[in-house]
């Protein structure tokens, strides 16, 4: 498992299949890097240079975040990506 520390979170980028209106299915290299994740571990927050950061977002939440953000790692054969609450942008209810 992996733990993030201070405001990381461990984010697991949600790959869906798209179809287009004549029924060809987009795979996830056919179209732009998606933006929606799911959150699968959260740092405890805390102070952090000098402020008090409180944590929004929990496990199981869905997110959008930066286009770009975080850092790809690769554990146990699966791909997560480690951001700052800061790269979060929105939780999608």
């Amino acid at each position: 498992m992996i733990k993030p520390l201070q405001d990381r979170v461990v984010i697991k980028m949600v790959e869906n299949e798209e179809t287009t209106k004549s029924g060809i299915i987009l795979s996830s290299g056919a179209k732009e890097k998606p933006q929606i994740a799911e959150i699968i571990e959260v740092g405890p927050g805390g102070e952090i240079d000098g402020k008090v950061v409180k944590m929004n977002v929990k496990k199981g939440d869905r997110v959008i975040v930066s286009k770009y953000a975080g850092t790809e790692v690769k554990y146990n054969n699966e791909e997560y990506i480690i951001v700052k609450q800061d790269d979060i942008l929105a939780i999608v209810e």
